[in-house]
């Protein structure tokens, strides 16, 4: 586009109002319109509309069989001061994103940076090897398998051998395991969508960035990373952090998988079991939508934090 064409729409979008400008861009770009609108309404289905009917239904006593009644704040009261158990959900949902969020986040660049580093085909052997944890079913059976509370668990018939315990210890059906147990195999699955991002951001970085900035006086490869390598994959930073912090805020099948449901004295419970507890398995759609509003306040609040932290990246 010229400047004068450029110049030329800035006087026209003057003299129209908002509203005339906008419908006038839908018609000159109306094909564009037509071929997005089909992603556009399945979104606006299954995931604009549910969000809102949640968030509805959060006021409301709704148990699937009777029709509802408005009881305004009464589920959000009786979540925060009657309901002790969601008070622990709370606990450890910010326990699993504290320790598995950023320690996730990282990790997952720190291996994409070595990966890139190494030739092409060897690169692509050991993504496959970090990456496979991430979406292989028998991760709990490995894990199961290792912790397991009988003689035939590997870590117990271990520290047997060597007369470090009298018995078998039941790990995921002690309350001072179950945690550590969870945080450490979520870490270990930890490695998914955002590392790949991480690997594509890292091949997309233009090599005459690293040129000019020797030039300009970057020094060693830590300069390089901060001034350079950073700023030039903030979208996928950006991609990165959102899937963390949303996988962060959801490890309920981990737990559920390795602990059961629930896990011994709720000391792994979650918000997302509090929400299948309460809509699964009690039906009680008002209070299980007031528990799903609280854990989307929550990841939509930290997403803001994370990217108000990741645009200062670089500056």
């Amino acid at each position: 586009m010229s400047t004068k064409t450029a110049e030329k729409q800035a006087v026209a979008r003057k003299d129209m109002t908002m509203r005339q400008w906008i419908w006038k861009e839908m018609k000159r770009n109306w094909i564009a319109y037509v071929m997005v609108a089909p992603y556009m309404l399945i979104f606006c289905i299954f995931t604009v509309l549910p969000v809102v009917l949640s968030a509805f239904m959060s006021f409301t006593d709704f148990n699937m069989l009777e029709m509802p009644n408005i009881v305004w704040f009464k589920n959000y009261i009786s979540l925060f001061f009657d309901d002790d158990i969601f008070l622990i959900a709370i606990k450890n949902t910010f326990v699993f994103a504290v320790l598995v969020g950023p320690a996730s986040y990282l990790l997952s660049f720190l291996v994409a940076w070595f990966i890139n580093e190494l030739p092409p085909r060897i690169r692509a052997f050991v993504t496959l090897i970090f990456y496979a944890p991430s979406i292989s079913g028998q991760v709990y059976l490995i894990w199961g398998t290792l912790f397991a509370a009988d003689s035939y668990g590997w870590i117990n018939a271990t520290l047997l051998d060597l007369g470090l315990i009298d018995s078998e210890i039941a790990f995921f059906q002690n309350e001072d395991w179950v945690m550590p147990l969870c945080v450490v195999v979520s870490l270990w699955t930890s490695l998914g969508t955002s590392f790949l991002s991480f690997i594509a951001g890292l091949q997309g970085v233009d090599r005459s960035l690293y040129e000019a900035g020797a030039v300009d006086g970057v020094k060693n490869r830590w300069q390089e990373l901060y001034y350079i390598t950073l700023p030039s994959m903030k979208p996928q930073l950006m991609f990165g952090a959102v899937m963390t912090i949303t996988g962060s805020f959801g490890y309920g099948a981990i737990v559920t998988a390795l602990a059961g449901f629930p896990s011994v004295n709720y000391a792994a419970h979650t918000i997302v079991h509090h929400l299948e507890d309460y809509g699964g398995q009690r039906y009680e759609v008002g209070y299980s939508s007031a528990i799903a509003v609280v854990l989307f306040v929550m990841m939509v609040g930290a997403n803001g934090l994370v990217k108000k932290m990741l645009s200062k990246v670089g500056q």
